[in-house]
């Protein structure tokens, strides 16, 4: 494949590899395959700067985030690991015992500027499904299975997950999967409009996942930045029409004061490919 590099220099990472697939595209793979790529505390904290810095960094248009191996995406919260720290075993700081604001994975809440595609190639339960809603598009392997089992185990759900499944799929759905624990199945997820597509098989999720990054990567950056911005309003915003005015008022003169607004103008009608810069937005 095709390989970018970036311009910056990426954050140090131990619980996630960081590679580069195709130009502009970022691939993060939670790579914690023993722990079924569970996330301790660490390791949200490290994901965080990870999206942080691919916000910032200009040579970088979408990230595509996956899990090692093929039987797990994320099965949630390092659960041992939690289990140590509340029976005295494993010390740990007030400051280091939490999750980012961008919540479990630094995805499940963050507002972030640039698109993330889930590539989901196994089961993603708690706060790795709480990861998948907050992804921007997901591809899944047809043997994955999403679920929030918490209640099950006597916590919840609180890295945004129930709000955002709410939205998405309406109160009577996100309430059995919430209340029940009880896993779907990607093809339910399909039909809940919860993921995109089901990938051909479980060793293409990552090919499938690629080509919508790369759809992505072709069209202008800031125009991709704006877009996406106007979308995640409408879902955090209850009015549509002042979804598309804060959109409206917070990116429009930016967006069309920019060079890519005037170069993809001037491609169509020079009938050409557009030549993108990188977003200053």
């Amino acid at each position: 494949m095709a390989q970018a590099s970036p311009s910056t220099t990426p954050p140090q990472t131990s619980h996630v590899l960081l590679s580069y697939p195709a130009p502009y595209v970022l691939l993060v793979t939670i790579n914690r395959e023993r722990a079924m790529n569970s996330i301790p505390f660490a390791g949200h904290l490290e994901m965080a700067e990870v999206f942080d810095w691919f916000d910032r960094e200009p040579n970088l248009r979408v990230a595509i985030i996956t899990g090692a191996g093929k039987k797990s995406f994320c099965a949630g919260q390092d659960l041992i690991e939690l289990g140590k720290i509340r029976q005295g075993l494993v010390k740990m700081g007030k400051g280091e015992m939490r999750h980012p604001l961008s919540g479990f994975g630094g995805v499940s809440r963050r507002a972030g500027k640039k698109p993330i595609i889930g590539a989901v190639n196994g089961f993603a339960l708690g706060g790795g499904f709480e990861i998948v809603l907050g992804c921007d598009m997901v591809v899944a392997s047809p043997t994955a299975t999403f679920g929030l089992p918490e209640a099950l185990r006597g916590i919840y759900a609180g890295a945004g997950g129930p709000a955002r499944l709410v939205r998405i799929v309406g109160l009577p759905i996100a309430s059995e999967i919430a209340l029940t624990g009880q896993p779907i199945t990607a093809t339910r997820a399909l039909q809940l409009n919860i993921i995109n597509r089901i990938a051909s098989s479980q060793d293409t999720v990552m090919d499938e996942a690629l080509k919508l990054a790369n759809l992505i990567a072709g069209i202008s950056p800031d125009s991709a930045i704006v877009t996406r911005a106007g979308l995640k309003e409408s879902l955090e915003t209850g009015s549509v029409e002042r979804a598309t005015q804060l959109t409206i008022e917070r990116h429009n003169e930016g967006l069309n004061a920019g060079e890519n607004a005037l170069e993809g103008l001037k491609a169509f009608a020079e009938k050409r490919k557009p030549v993108w810069r990188a977003s200053k937005l």
